[in-house]
C-alpha cells in the first residue's frame, strides 16, 4: 500500500505554489469544487498538497472547506486548486459572481411565476 508523502510544516506556502500568489480563476470562499473522473493514475502523479486537494475533492466541497480539512492556507488552495481546473482534472461550479443577470429575463421569470395557480 503507498504511502502518503506529507511535508514538513516548514515548507512555506509560495514554495509550494512555485512563488505564485494570484490563481488562474476566479475562486470565492464558497465556491464549490468536484471531481468529475477521478483517474487514480493522474492522483499520483501530483505533489502531496495537490494530492490531497484532488482526492479530497472526490466529494463536492467548497474552497474554504478544502483549506480547512487539509489545513492549507487560502491562497494556496486557491492556487492549487486553479492549476488543476487549467489540467481540466477538477471542476469549478459557477458561482452567483458568474452570472451576468439580464433584467428582462427576471420580469419574465416573475411574470410566468405570478400566473402559476396558488
Amino acid at each position: 500500500m503507498a504511502q502518503t508523502a506529507k511535508r514538513s510544516a516548514r515548507v512555506r506556502p509560495y514554495a509550494i505554489t512555485g512563488g505564485r500568489t494570484r490563481p488562474r480563476h476566479h475562486l470565492l470562499v464558497e465556491t464549490l469544487i468536484s471531481v468529475p473522473n477521478y483517474d487514480p493514475e493522474f492522483s499520483e502523479t501530483l505533489m502531496p498538497e495537490s494530492r490531497a486537494l484532488y482526492e479530497r475533492a472526490r466529494m463536492t466541497m467548497s474552497i474554504a472547506e478544502l483549506s480547512t480539512h487539509l489545513t492549507t492556507p487560502l491562497g494556496v488552495v486557491r492556487v492549487l486548486i486553479s492549476d488543476l481546473a487549467a489540467q481540466e482534472m477538477v471542476f469549478i461550479h459557477p458561482t452567483g459572481h458568474a452570472y451576468h443577470y439580464d433584467r428582462n429575463i427576471l420580469e419574465r421569470i416573475l411574470d410566468g411565476l405570478k400566473r402559476l395557480p396558488a
